[in-house]
């Protein structure tokens, strides 16, 4: 590894430790030509997984675009930048686990959806109002009214049995 500093290429390792929930290790390094420390990350190297778009078109996935609609959905909520790296931790396992390389916005928009309803319900409101592209109050309401529903059915620890399935089974 060279150094960023004064591009000597021997250095020693100082530190490592895993990253990214298991799935990267963090070295921490010390040139032995200046003496500066610096980070690097070693990770496996994988297909790129493809996001199929509305209108058919495909784009690479790109993780800090999905952080970054996440986050905007979470503004001045108190949900915390850890919280939101931990779910889309949690979007990425679960399309690695499907041994697919591609996979539909609408069910990235849906995995997302279904894990901030649990994590802040208004950060959910207002990430539903995006993708599923609410044209005006009337569709906004609905979804408030169907997360009260849900609520109740939760707070009675009853399932759901006509709701969209994905409540937890008591």
């Amino acid at each position: 590894m060279r150094c960023p500093s004064c591009d000597h290429s021997e250095d020693r390792v100082v530190d490592s430790r895993t990253s990214r929930g298991g799935r990267a290790i963090r070295r921490r390094r010390e040139c032995l030509g200046c003496g500066r420390r610096f980070t690097t990350y070693e990770h496996i190297e994988e297909e790129p997984l493809s996001v199929r778009k509305r209108t058919g078109a495909s784009e690479p996935y790109d993780r800090a675009k999905l952080l970054g609609s996440i986050g905007t959905a979470c503004a001045k909520r108190s949900v915390s930048l850890a919280d939101i790296e931990a779910l889309v931790d949690g979007i990425e396992e679960e399309l690695e686990a499907a041994d697919t390389r591609e996979v539909s916005s609408r069910d990235l928009g849906e995995m997302v959806m279904s894990r901030l309803r649990t994590v802040d319900q208004v950060a959910y409101v207002r990430f539903a109002s995006v993708y599923r592209n609410f044209q005006d109050t009337t569709e906004f309401m609905e979804e408030v009214r169907e997360l009260v529903r849900r609520a109740r059915y939760q707070a009675a620890g009853q399932v759901d049995l006509f709701g969209s399935g994905d409540e937890p089974e008591t």
